[in-house]
């Protein structure tokens, strides 16, 4: 049997999966390259490893929703994202349900 603070962390990651696509796409309106993203998201609260950050961004480019680009003009070449028009349709969407979503969630957490 699980104890409760196995199930609190399973859960919590499972709250976590989502709503980190959304984080990144929110950032995103803007080139910026991953290390960057990682600072700015930690910056705010949101704790990611580089390690799920690249996958999850080549997945979000495989599906349309970002576009990648490097600059070598640095001496250290970087890949830098931007979120895609359809990406920025599918953020304004799920942005949309997150707020009525939360709210509801929130009245339900408060009786």
């Amino acid at each position: 049997m699980l104890d409760n603070n196995e199930i609190v962390s399973g859960l919590i990651l499972e709250l976590r999966r989502g709503t980190l696509i959304m984080s990144v796409l929110s950032q995103l309106k803007e080139p910026m390259y991953g290390y960057s993203l990682v600072k700015k998201l930690h910056d705010n609260g949101i704790q990611i490893e580089a390690n799920t950050l690249y996958p999850l961004m080549r997945r979000l480019e495989s599906q349309g929703l970002l576009v990648s680009e490097w600059d070598t003009g640095e001496s250290k070449p970087r890949k830098y994202y931007k979120i895609t028009e359809n990406g920025l349709d599918v953020y304004e969407k799920i942005k949309k349900h997150w707020f009525e979503f939360s709210n509801s969630i929130n009245n339900l957490l408060e009786e």
